[in-house]
């Protein structure tokens, strides 16, 4: 089985100026990115178009998956 990388980038309240040099780098080069509704449009246009953008996002009483259906599927994308 062939292992993969997990990076858990934030930037804050979602303010474009907050995120780090390494988040960034780290978007740009995501084959996948399994993302909320807290994320800024700007950093989603910063991923290539070839990555595979899965939205996980959760609302009160309104959630797209559950948190173990997120951590499951993280591990398999990984």
């Amino acid at each position: 089985m062939a292992k993969g990388k997990v990076y858990l980038v934030g930037a804050g309240p979602g303010d474009w100026e907050l995120i780090t040099v390494k988040g960034l780098n780290a978007l740009e080069k995501a084959e996948v990115l399994i993302y909320d509704r807290l994320v800024s449009p700007r950093f989603l246009k910063k991923v290539t178009k070839s990555c595979e953008m899965i939205y996980v996002g959760k609302k009160a009483a309104e959630h797209t998956l559950d948190q173990s259906d997120i951590n499951a599927l993280l591990i398999q994308k990984a």
